[in-house]
């Protein structure tokens, strides 16, 4: 069996749902869903889907760090929004990290998120190389 390595973001959330940031079991890494939280609690960048993108892909960043991955090796991203016509401030957002990177990636419209300030959240999934 593999162990299991969880990584934790600090979220007041994670605690209290029950989950962690990112799971990495042997070469694959989990985030979870990433919400522009700011180091306050509150959302980060208001009203603003590019900001908000970029300040999760800093989380999800951090979190494959901490498990010991790094952004190049992402293969999946779903970056998840409350209103869909904006997808290109956060294309634009997401083109700028993973560019070169270009993991399969989807786009979708949901309807809410637990804050209503919240304009997007993220996922992704990592493969690490063989050691």
């Amino acid at each position: 069996m593999q162990a299991r390595r969880l990584v934790s973001s600090g979220s007041p959330l994670e605690p209290e749902i029950g989950f962690s940031r990112a799971v990495r079991v042997g070469r694959h890494i989990a985030v979870a869903g990433t919400a522009p939280i700011g180091a306050d609690g509150r959302a980060a960048c208001p009203g603003d889907v590019y900001g908000q993108t970029r300040h999760c892909l800093d989380i999800v960043r951090r979190a494959i760090e901490d498990a010991g991955g790094t952004l190049d090796q992402v293969v999946r991203s779903r970056i998840m929004l409350t209103d869909i016509e904006r997808w290109r401030e956060a294309a634009k957002a997401h083109g700028e990290v993973f560019g070169a990177i270009r993991p399969a990636s989807t786009f979708v419209q949901v309807s809410r998120f637990i804050d209503p300030d919240w304009l997007v959240e993220i996922e992704a999934d990592c493969v690490l190389p063989d050691a």
